[in-house]
């Protein structure tokens, strides 16, 4: 299983036996990498700033960190961000994986055998290539500009039509088996986008997606033939989220992390 390997290693130095519960392992996985630090690269700070000037969503900086942190122990396979948007967390886990192209002392960690960035707007996607040319991530990196849903939908088919063939001849726009995937869309679509991830999650992966805000007060119902207002809208899609993770937990492991910009939640497919 993907996670135990990450707490293989004895106290001697050697491989032994697991010594910690699942629930261990993923409050270790979520904990806080201390040799990192909060802070971002020149890059991604000027992302950061470039999606306040365009009035963009922006993930709260402790959430990007500790997604970051959770990246950089999970054993990495092929990978996926589903939300690219104009490349803010994209840089940051490039920064992960390649070290800030201005920087020549920082550590970096295994990159993936892949990495697929979906965003769905071409012009974001004209972004996010040369931020993947800035990083000379060409080879394992790629921007794929589809709708997710679309994208697993063909996955799915494909998978299920192709089952007698080698991966290698699979014609699949995603690489699979899938090991990681982030979630980093806007609260209306997280649940619907979580769900269609874990379907093409391979068993032992991690999906790694911030929690939908929880709604507050009563904000009513729509009247007929009325589309539902931005609080209505949030208040069902959070009820569609508590559906997924109460669907999932009852086989699946799920974990969640409190940080003071949100809480992530992190589930490993068990099979």
């Amino acid at each position: 299983m993907m996670l135990l390997s990450l707490f293989m290693t004895s106290a001697n130095g050697g491989f032994g036996l697991p010594q910690m519960s699942e629930k261990e392992m993923l409050e270790r996985l979520l904990s806080e990498d201390s040799d990192m630090t909060n802070s971002e690269s020149q890059i991604a700070s000027s992302i950061g700033e470039q999606m306040l000037l365009m009035g963009l969503r922006t993930m709260p900086r402790s959430l990007r960190s500790r997604i970051r942190d959770i990246v950089s122990r999970v054993p990495l396979g092929n990978a996926i961000l589903v939300g690219g948007g104009i490349g803010h967390l994209s840089a940051w886990l490039f920064d992960l994986w390649c070290g800030d192209p201005s920087s020549q002392d920082d550590v970096t960690r295994e990159k993936p055998d892949s990495f697929i960035i979906v965003e769905e707007g071409a012009r974001f996607g004209v972004i996010i290539d040369r931020l993947i040319r800035r990083y000379n991530a060409e080879t394992w990196s790629r921007v794929i500009a589809k709708p997710w849903t679309e994208l697993t939908a063909e996955v799915t088919s494909w998978s299920a039509a192709s089952a007698s063939l080698p991966s290698s001849a699979r014609p699949s726009d995603i690489p699979l088996p899938v090991s990681l995937v982030i979630i980093d869309l806007p609260d209306s679509e997280r649940p619907a986008a979580s769900s269609s991830a874990f379907n093409i999650l391979s068993p032992g992966g991690i999906m790694i997606v911030p929690e939908p805000e929880v709604p507050t007060g009563d904000v009513g119902v729509p009247r007929e033939g009325d589309d539902p207002t931005e609080a209505q809208a949030k208040v069902v899609a959070f009820n569609q989220w508590i559906s997924f993770i109460k669907e999932v937990s009852t086989n699946h492991s799920v974990s969640f992390v409190e940080l003071s910009g949100g809480t992530l939640a992190v589930i490993r497919r068990v099979a």
